[in-house]
This record gives C-alpha cells, sequence and structure tokens, in this order.
C-alpha cells in the first residue's frame, strides 16, 4: 500500500534553520504532526517497559509506544511549544512531556531500560563542518549528549539512535550499555563494535532528503 505523501510546508531553505529556536516555535505552532526518519515498527522489537524520546517534537512514536502497553514514557524537547501541544495530547494517556534537551538531561542515573533519538544528534552537527574532521565544539556537545544517555541507560539498556551517520546514510545505530565503544579522547571509536542498519536504500521522505542534501552542501562550501 502506498503511504501518503508529507507536507513540506515547513521545510527550511537551509539547514541552519534546524539550530534557531524561532524556527522550532513557529514550526510547531502550525504543524501538527511529522515523524523524522524511519517508524517505529523499524525497531518495535527493541522496546523494553521504560522509555525516553529525545527530541520528541510533534513525532507519535509517544503514542505507538503506549499503544504497544508501554506505560513509563517520558518525552522532551527544548521547543516550549512542542512540549505544550504534547502535554495537551497525550493528557489522558499519562504520558511525560518535559521541556528538556539532551546536553542536560533532567533524571537520575539508570532511569530508563530505552533511550531513542530520531536525529536530534544530527542537529548538533548541522554547522560541524567537515563530517570526517568535525569542529571540536561539535564533538564536544556530541560525546556531552553520549554521555548523558549513558548514564541514564540502566545496565544492559539500549539506546537506539536513527541517524545521517557518517555522512553517506541513513542508519540505525544501536549500542547495548555495556558493549558500548570505547571512546578516546579525540571521541573516535572502533566501528566494529557498534551494529550499523543501513536503511538508506528506502525511500527518504521529502525532508530528510532535504536535511541531507542541504548539509551535503555545505559541507562543500567549507
Amino acid at each position: 500500500m502506498d503511504q501518503p505523501h508529507k507536507s513540506t510546508d515547513h521545510l527550511p531553505s537551509s539547514a541552519l534553520a534546524y539550530l534557531d529556536p524561532h524556527y522550532w516555535d513557529d514550526r510547531f505552532s502550525a504543524e501538527e504532526h511529522y515523524e523524522w526518519f524511519k517508524d517505529y515498527f523499524h525497531f518495535s522489537h527493541l522496546i523494553q517497559p521504560h522509555v525516553l524520546e529525545l527530541g520528541c517534537g510533534n513525532s507519535e512514536l509517544s503514542d505507538e509506544l503506549y499503544k504497544d502497553g508501554v506505560r513509563d514514557i517520558t518525552c522532551i524537547d527544548l521547543c516550549k511549544v512542542a512540549v505544550e501541544r504534547m502535554q495537551k495530547r497525550l493528557l489522558s494517556e499519562e504520558i511525560k512531556v518535559l521541556v528538556a534537551g539532551m546536553l542536560d538531561l533532567p533524571f537520575y542515573d539508570e532511569r530508563f531500560d530505552v533511550v531513542i533519538d530520531k536525529g536530534t544528534m544530527d542537529v548538533l552537527f548541522v554547522d560541524s563542518g567537515d563530517p570526517w574532521n568535525p569542529h571540536p565544539a561539535s564533538v564536544a556537545k556530541v560525546m556531552a549528549g553520549l554521555h548523558g544517555v549513558h548514564r541514564i541507560l540502566k545496565p544492559d539498556g539500549v539506546f537506539i539512535s536513527i541517524s545521517f551517520g557518517q555522512s553517506s546514510a541513513g542508519q540505525l545505530s544501536i549500542i547495548p550499555l555495556g558493549k558500548r565503544p570505547s571512546l578516546d579522547s579525540k571521541g573516535s571509536c572502533d566501528a566494529n563494535e557498534v551494529l550499523y542498519i543501513n536503511l538508506y536504500h528506502e525511500e527518504l521522505e521529502p525532508e530528510d532528503f532535504q536535511f541531507r542534501t542541504n548539509i551535503d552542501e555545505m559541507e562543500t562550501k567549507i
């Protein structure tokens, strides 16, 4: 069955817009829903009882989790407009939606079984320069985010990051706690220790494609 095409009304002219809080306020004030990258069924088999979604925006991922029987669901986003709309929509399901960012996670250690990131990490790389030699400030932000995720994951917890990783393909990265790659002082790791599932062969949604091509164009100009 053909999937309905998503609206492109809110596509920015440049990927740099994703760094502007006003862009998100305006977008979430008008847009009801946009699902970044891959849908829930791609990773539903990995879900456990206590779940955190990073950068939820107006995603319906939490609805899918709830329908699947998950009752301890927390969603965070830096955009207050998005959070307020999500809180109203999800009130009857008692899903927690908070204003917070992945660089300052307001949770105690080992709180969640699963942490899900759908493109939030990519935003930290929007102005990082060369993808193979990113600016140190960008690397520091990403590493801070990863350390925060590690801190709040339970032993044997799972971090699901759906991303345009390594600048060439949309990838689903699954990093089980305790089996994560060792990170050196430069933030690099042994790629053989991390499982990547290449999903780039599947059709990208209009904005996912625009996000990818915008970043590619920025990289060629640096």
